[in-house]
C-alpha cells in the first residue's frame, strides 16, 4: 500500500512538473509573439487608444484612493514613531522615500493588476470560449497583434503617468496629515523632501512601471487565451491571472529595487 501511494504521488508530481514547464514554454512564445507584433502599433492605433483609456483614465480613481490612503496612514504612523526620537522634522524625507521608491509604484501595480488584469482575463477568456479568437484567425487576423499588443503598448504608455500621479497624491496626503495631525509646518515638511531626493530614487520608482505593465498585461492575457470549460473556465482564468500577476509584481518590486540601489 505505501509503495502504491508513493508511485501515485511520483506520477502526479511528474505530470504537474511537465505541465508547469509546458505552460512556461507557451507563455514565453506568447510573450515573444506579442513583442514581435509591436511594429503593427500604427495599424491598431485605435485599439491602443481604447486600451489606454481603460488602463489609464478609467483607473485614476482607484489609484488616487489607494495612494491618498496609504500616504496619510504612513504620515501618521511614521510621524508617531519619529516623535519618540524627537525627529519629527524628518517625516518629509521618510515619507517621500517610502512613497516614491516603493509604495507609489507598488500600490499602482497591485491596483491595476486587479482592475486592468482582471478585465483582460475576463474579456479575452470570454472571447476564447465563444470562439471569437478562432474567428479572427479564420479571417486572417493575428489575434495577438489585434488583442494583446494594443493592451501591452497602452500599459507601457499609461503606467508611467499613473505612477507619477500615485506618488504625487501620496506625498500630498502625507503633507496634509503632517500639517494637521502632527502640527508640522509645510515648509519644514517639503524642505526635508526636495533637497534629499536623489536621481536613483526616481529611477527605482519609475523603472517599475514598465516592468509591472509587461507582467500584468502578458500574464492576464495569456490566462485569458488559455481559458477552457465555459464560464467557469473564464472565472478560473481571470482569478489565476490576478493571483499570478500580483505575486510577480511583488517579486519584481523587490528585485528592481535591489538591482537599481546596488548599482547606482
Amino acid at each position: 500500500m505505501p509503495l502504491l501511494f508513493i508511485r501515485s504521488l511520483e506520477k502526479r508530481l511528474n505530470l504537474q512538473l511537465k505541465d508547469f514547464f509546458l505552460t512556461m514554454q507557451e507563455f514565453f512564445l506568447f510573450s515573444l509573439r506579442t513583442f514581435m507584433a509591436t511594429p503593427k502599433t500604427i495599424r491598431y492605433w485605435r485599439d491602443v487608444l481604447d486600451q489606454a483609456t481603460i488602463c489609464g483614465t478609467d483607473s485614476i480613481p482607484i489609484v488616487l484612493v489607494s495612494a491618498i490612503s496609504i500616504g496619510a496612514l504612513l504620515a501618521i504612523e511614521v510621524g508617531n514613531l519619529l516623535e519618540d526620537f524627537g525627529a519629527k522634522t524628518m517625516l518629509g524625507r521618510s515619507t517621500a522615500l517610502s512613497v516614491i521608491r516603493e509604495l507609489g509604484p507598488l500600490l499602482m501595480g497591485l491596483m491595476l493588476s486587479a482592475r486592468f488584469g482582471s478585465r483582460n482575463g475576463a474579456e479575452l477568456g470570454a472571447m476564447q470560449i465563444s470562439e471569437q479568437i478562432d474567428a479572427l484567425r479564420a479571417f486572417g487576423t493575428d489575434p495577438i497583434a489585434k488583442l494583446v499588443m494594443p493592451r501591452l503598448v497602452a500599459a507601457l504608455i499609461m503606467f508611467l503617468p499613473l505612477t507619477a500621479l500615485s506618488d504625487f497624491a501620496g506625498l500630498q496626503s502625507a503633507a496634509y496629515m503632517a500639517e494637521h495631525y502632527h502640527r508640522i509646518d509645510p515648509g519644514i515638511f517639503w524642505n526635508a523632501v526636495y533637497p534629499r531626493l536623489a536621481p536613483k530614487d526616481f529611477v527605482v520608482g519609475f523603472l517599475k512601471a514598465p516592468v509591472f505593465a509587461v507582467i500584468i498585461t502578458l500574464v492576464s492575457s495569456f490566462n485569458g487565451f488559455s481559458a477552457r470549460g465555459g464560464t467557469a473556465g473564464v472565472g478560473r482564468a481571470t482569478i489565476k491571472g490576478i493571483v499570478v500577476s500580483s505575486g510577480l509584481v511583488l517579486i519584481a518590486n523587490f528585485y528592481v529595487s535591489k538591482i537599481v540601489l546596488e548599482n547606482m
